[in-house]
């Protein structure tokens, strides 16, 4: 498993099929709607309000943040807001300057272009880009070698929205092009009870108010896990009781489905199992760890870790990973005596095996 395939994880932020599809019609359709990120909110109702107003194009926005925390959904709101349709595609998808100049060439007046994952479109095409962002222009090249000729096309004024999850990868000169940067923030439990009483709403579920905050508690910060794990208890909630999800339900649906109070899955929990019992608690190599887990090192890396590490379970330091306190109390274990002298396992694992 890939970091790219964490979909298929319950508690993993990318979007499959079925989330795409219960995404749609759980979409806020305005900023009044949508949920959290309040200081994004207000500061982007401040910029369309004033586009508005004085008739024109909203300013190009960029949205950056971990997936599944709303930017695709604010991206359709700003054309809602704008009373203007909206195109989407992704940077994966524009490999050539080609394919990035037919469809901003197709683009009609006021319409928003949003481009998920900005930072992995091509070099060729993100140069291109910048003259469209700034001078509602492209040039095409016709032909090859010294007979080549550049053919200056005008565009319509549009509004770029780009989302990406790294925005440190995105060139300058492509960022400061952007008129509007807005970063979004993981959800605080109280408003990841919002979403699950909103969706369970929507999607006619029946729930008390402690089945939501124990959904809500177990979601990673993440509305879009929120809503993976509404429909996953409500399953269970159908089939093992009277469809009414309380925090008892949740909590027995969530540990069939191995996510535990923090949000931890198995892949989480044999990551700081291992750490734990086979190497004292580190520190240990980033490829002894994953050897020892029975996964790539890719995956441990970017899967798991950066959940452990912002939940103050793990640590990477320069020696390599190191479990905290918080990650011996998680699992009821106890840290060895001579846990502070920074010997045990781990020691002899990282001579052996190395980072």
């Amino acid at each position: 498993m890939s970091w790219d395939e964490t979909a298929d994880r319950l508690v993993g932020a990318g979007a499959d099929g079925e989330d795409q599809a219960v995404e749609a019609a759980l979409r806020p359709k305005d900023l009044d709607e949508f949920i959290g990120q309040e200081r994004v909110r207000e500061q982007l109702s401040l910029v369309l309000r004033a586009a508005r107003h004085r008739g024109a194009t909203a300013d190009h926005v960029l949205l950056s943040g971990a997936p599944g925390l709303g930017k695709t959904t604010l991206s359709m709101i700003i054309a809602a807001e704008m009373g203007a349709p909206i195109r989407i595609t992704s940077g994966p998808a524009i490999q050539h300057a080609g394919d990035l100049a037919a469809i901003l060439s197709s683009l009609t007046e006021g319409e928003v272009l949003f481009l998920d994952e900005i930072h992995r479109m091509s070099r060729p095409a993100e140069e291109m880009l910048y003259m469209a962002m700034e001078d509602f222009r492209v040039d095409v090249i016709v032909g090859k070698g010294p007979g080549a000729t550049a053919i200056p096309l005008e565009l319509p004024p549009f509004t770029l929205v780009g989302a990406t999850t790294r925005a440190g990868l995105l060139p300058p000169p492509l960022r400061d092009r952007f008129g509007f940067t807005g970063h979004m923030e993981f959800y605080a439990p109280h408003e990841l009870e919002l979403v699950v009483h909103r969706s369970a709403r929507l999607l006619d579920v029946e729930i008390e108010a402690d089945g939501a905050a124990e959904i809500a508690g177990r979601s990673r910060g993440t509305p879009r896990i929120a809503n993976r794990l509404l429909r996953r208890v409500r399953d269970y909630a159908q089939v093992k009781a009277d469809g009414v999800v309380t925090r008892e339900i949740a909590r027995q649906a969530l540990a069939v489905y191995e996510v535990d109070a923090r949000g931890l899955d198995r892949l989480d929990r044999s990551v700081l199992d291992a750490l734990l019992r086979l190497f004292g608690g580190g520190p240990v190599g980033l490829s002894t760890l994953a050897v020892a887990v029975g996964e790539e090192r890719e995956t441990v890396e970017e899967v798991a870790e950066p959940f452990l590490v912002r939940e103050g379970l793990l640590a990477r330091t320069p020696r390599g990973r190191v479990a905290t306190p918080a990650a011996w109390e998680h699992l009821g274990m106890t840290p060895p005596a001579d846990r502070g002298a920074g010997q045990g396992p781990g020691a002899a694992q990282q001579g052996l095996f190395g980072a």
